[in-house]
């Protein structure tokens, strides 16, 4: 057997283990870009919903050391950037800022609509739908 029959004889063998190499990076970076894009699309679903509450004069009044208030920014995911927030804690305290005792808030979150109206605690989202009139996804 001569020196090319040799290297003839591999090139199959290394043309199909580059192949397979190929073929498994381009699969994972397929699946890649699906949960990529699923992550993305997850995170901007409510952007709409978040900007209806805000053109309907929502707001929600919070606290940074509120569990609840925190469950209600998650529901949002990175939606809740849209949604009319006031902070009424104060940093390094449990004071609560001017401008929410001016308002006469006394739970966390308190959720104030268009018209007056307060609902006090976290609130499911298709709730708030159904109170302003905003269509979720």
């Amino acid at each position: 057997m001569s020196k090319d029959s040799k290297s003839r004889g591999k090139a199959p063998s290394e043309w199909s283990s580059t192949r397979k190499i190929v073929t498994a990076v381009l699969v994972l970076a397929a699946f890649a870009t699906v949960i990529y894009l699923g992550l993305r699309k997850r995170g901007t679903r409510l952007d709409a919903f978040a900007k209806c509450l805000a053109a309907k004069q929502v707001k929600m009044y919070g606290a940074y050391w509120c569990p609840h208030c925190a469950d209600q920014k998650a529901m949002f995911e990175s939606s809740f950037q849209y949604v009319p927030y006031v902070e009424c804690g104060v940093p390094g305290s449990r004071d609560e800022a001017p401008v929410c005792k001016d308002a006469g808030i006394k739970h966390f979150p308190t959720w104030q609509f268009a018209d007056g109206k307060r609902q006090e605690g976290a609130q499911a989202l298709p709730l708030l739908s159904t109170k302003t009139g905003c269509s979720l996804p």
